[in-house]
């Protein structure tokens, strides 16, 4: 019997890119972040990486209203990521940056009606990179049409075609942008329902682990993601912390995302679980709101030779008082947790 899990799962699908512009409101991974609060955005000091300096890239967004909470009648928590593969160390958080926007039902953007395909972009806001669309401070000297983040994005757009068409205030191509982007998904949200099954013996875990590291849902699982990975995942066959993880997700083995505001995440592993959570700068406990699952990564073409992008689980903390702070953008806390050695 399938038992209700009170937990969300989401899943990508292509789609079109209409439907994940700011005014539909759209949970989604890649392409360029759709701000909700459109101004004040993010700095980009607010959105560099603290290694490398390097401006984080768009990796994700949730939309995730409050029903209770007027103040976040919309509401959506952001994840951007530093994509300098030497950044990204063993459970490290340090090249990961979460912000939470939200706004009541009457704000500065948006209708309080719900949107409709038809609803247009609002026209209210801060000027975008081109590049990345992240905040714009920058632009073209020669032509004062187009806004950038930082000056390598300006070089990427210059060299990427605007050297040929500067003079075109409607141009809005750029060859390169793919190698800055990830690609973009929508985010699809269902609930989770998985089949209730007695408690197998340890033996009986071992064995199961070992058959499905070699059965078609497997490969299904970590489709276009490297062997070292698949090795790391042999390895935790003593780890009843990552037993319970693969037992899980393999009832949905295609799951990017697990949404369960106030609960616990998932965990890959014994070592290195979320602890000493910050709390918000308001004062109040960060709680738990959702995971982004490494399967996500078969989706990013982030696999390399040497230094990179990898992680276990990432473990997303917001505000439990969902502190209010209009039209700005709040920092929230992310935790990496990687597979044990």
């Amino acid at each position: 019997m399938a038992e209700n899990s009170h937990v969300d799962l989401g899943f990508v699908e292509k789609t079109d890119p209409e439907k994940l512009t700011c005014q539909q409101f759209p949970s989604k991974v890649g392409g360029k972040p759709a701000w909700l609060s459109l101004s004040p955005l993010p700095s980009p000091d607010q959105l560099s990486c603290p290694k490398c300096n390097a401006v984080c890239v768009f990796l994700l967004q949730v939309y995730a209203p409050v029903d209770d909470d007027d103040n976040a009648f919309h509401r959506t928590v952001f994840v951007f990521l530093c994509k300098n593969p030497e950044c990204h160390q063993l459970n490290s958080s340090v090249p990961f940056i979460v912000l939470r926007s939200q706004l009541p039902r009457v704000n500065d953007f948006y209708s309080p009606e719900p949107p409709t395909p038809a609803t247009p972009v609002p026209i209210k806001g801060d000027k975008l990179c081109v590049v990345c669309g992240s905040v714009g401070p920058k632009c073209c000297s020669k032509c004062h049409s187009r806004s950038y983040c930082c000056k390598e994005h300006q070089t990427i757009d210059w060299k990427g075609g605007h050297k040929q068409n500067c003079s075109d205030t409607q141009e809005d191509r750029c060859s390169e942008r793919s190698k800055v982007l990830f690609q973009e998904y929508e985010l699809l949200i269902e609930e989770e329902a998985f089949q209730k099954e007695e408690e197998k013996s340890e033996a009986e875990k071992k064995q199961e682990l070992q058959s499905f590291l070699k059965s078609d849902k497997a490969s299904s699982l970590l489709q276009e993601c490297p062997p070292e990975d698949m090795e790391k995942m042999s390895n935790q066959s003593e780890d009843k912390v990552f037993l319970k993880f693969r037992k899980r997700v393999g009832h949905a083995p295609d799951q990017v995302l697990r949404y369960d505001r106030g609960g616990c995440a998932l965990l890959v592993s014994e070592d290195n679980k979320p602890d000493n959570i910050p709390d918000c700068s308001c004062g109040a406990k960060r709680e738990f709101e959702f995971q982004v699952m490494p399967q996500l990564l078969c989706h990013l073409g982030v696999d390399r030779v040497g230094a990179s992008i990898d992680w276990g689980t990432l473990c997303v903390y917001t505000c439990s008082a969902n502190c209010d702070t209009g039209n700005q953008y709040q920092q929230e806390y992310l935790w990496k947790q990687d597979y044990s050695k």
